[in-house]
């Protein structure tokens, strides 16, 4: 296994549940890639290094959390319900979809987005028959109170790309795998301590009891190939030579797959997302079964609350990553201090943290270069969000990601 991203640690968790050894190689000086938590000096707290909600629906995540132990570590309401600020007219609201795959929440005023009516939701039927060059845009609208209020949040967050280039075919999984199952299967998670707490420590020590090794600080520069096999791992400072029953999973970012893997297409574009951390001088005020808050209207498009840090998040923010840090801070803190009711004046102590390669960029020519699991030599697999399995590259998707490689390899 190379590379300990949430695509790798899925794989190898997979892999040794179902009895076969394995090894993880690493690059950097710990585990979790893009999802992970570390304390800040600035903030001196722990933070994550971005946000993310997951729904109950995400059916790859939570087998994953169940294989590692880690079912009790998320948190959210105990039904679906996702809360939402508009910023200009101040007008609140939350979506709140029905038990059961009939969808009557739509005839309900008080559950659905303020300014639609029920015929107008028709138009996810257009998604679910959306054809590969759509984009979300095209079949759902680029205007409206739907729009402006639901399609583009979701497409924003769900591909981290705006709705008017954002792959039609990547949100209509999004949307069977969760709202279309009921409310069930769309209840808001996050994790309730950290990234790391939730989905990387609980992995390393599993993989750890169960005879795995994890190494650290091994960055694989090239791979020999020998009659359409892998035959040889050259790391930095060491080489790996490779057997007969040796696999190898590469889970390790677009870019490196496509400098170890001869004639490999992977998808070249990608997307930033950039993420503000501020730290309180007292717990934020919201729901404790509701820690987060959609925006509309602003610059930050979702709040995250985790006792004193108050944690938001900017999809698609290529441009905004261009301007400087402190602008970031105090043009975000706007938007939070009304979200929250505070001194829009008193700007906190705060961390920018801009990813500016969060994502491949989810339109319709980028998903075509997305290649699946089998990298073209015998021994050799693909990992990682990048990779065709059909989902947006979210959390999911990466977890998924890893346990077809896993099954393709010769693991459960």
């Amino acid at each position: 296994m190379v590379g300990a991203g949430l695509a790798g640690l899925a794989a190898a968790v997979r892999l040794v549940r179902a009895g076969r050894a394995v090894t993880v190689h690493e690059a950097g000086g710990r585990a979790g890639g893009r999802c992970r938590s570390y304390v800040d000096a600035k903030l001196d707290c722990l933070i994550d290094n971005g946000n993310h909600l997951l729904l109950s629906g995400n059916r790859s995540a939570m087998r994953y959390l169940a294989d590692i132990g880690a079912r009790n570590v998320l948190v959210g309401p105990a039904m679906a319900r996702f809360p939402f600020l508009d910023l200009r007219t101040g007008l609140r609201w939350e979506v709140r979809p029905n038990p059961g795959r009939l969808p009557w929440w739509i005839l309900r005023a008080d559950r659905r987005v303020p300014g639609t009516n029920a015929r107008s939701y028709l138009s996810a039927l257009r998604l679910a028959l959306a054809d590969p060059d759509r984009t979300v845009s095209d079949c759902v609208g680029g205007y409206g109170a739907l729009f402006e209020r639901f399609w583009e949040p979701l497409a924003v967050a769900a591909l981290n790309t705006p709705a008017r280039t954002g792959a039609a075919r990547l949100l209509r999984p999004v949307l069977l795998e969760t709202f279309a199952r009921g409310e069930e299967s769309c209840r808001p998670r996050i994790a309730s301590l950290g990234l790391s707490h939730a989905f990387v420590d609980p992995a390393l020590e599993f993989l750890e009891r169960h005879g795995a090794t994890v190494r650290l600080g091994r960055r694989l520069r090239e791979v020999d190939y020998t009659d359409g096999r892998a035959s040889r791992l050259a790391f930095v400072g060491e080489t790996v030579s490779l057997h007969g029953g040796d696999r190898v999973i590469l889970a390790v970012p677009p870019s490196a797959a496509a400098a170890l893997v001869p004639s490999l297409s992977v998808p070249e574009g990608s997307n930033t997302i950039v993420n503000v951390h501020f730290r309180l001088s007292e717990p934020a005020r919201l729901p404790p079964d509701l820690p987060f808050l959609g925006l509309v209207g602003g610059t930050a498009q979702w709040i995250f609350v985790r006792g004193d840090v108050v944690s938001i998040t900017i999809s698609a923010a290529d441009d905004l990553a261009a301007v400087p840090a402190d602008d970031i801070a105090r043009k975000t803190w706007n938007d939070v201090a009304s979200a929250l009711s505070l001194n829009r004046h008193a700007l906190p102590v705060h961390r920018v943290v801009k990813e500016r390669r969060a994502t491949f960029a989810q339109t319709p020519d980028e998903i075509r270069r997305r290649p699946g699991n089998r990298s073209g030599f015998a021994n050799v697999y693909l990992a990682g969000d990048w990779i065709d399995t059909g989902l947006p590259a979210t959390i999911e998707g990466a977890i998924r990601s890893g346990h077809m490689a896993a099954r393709a390899a010769g693991g459960s």
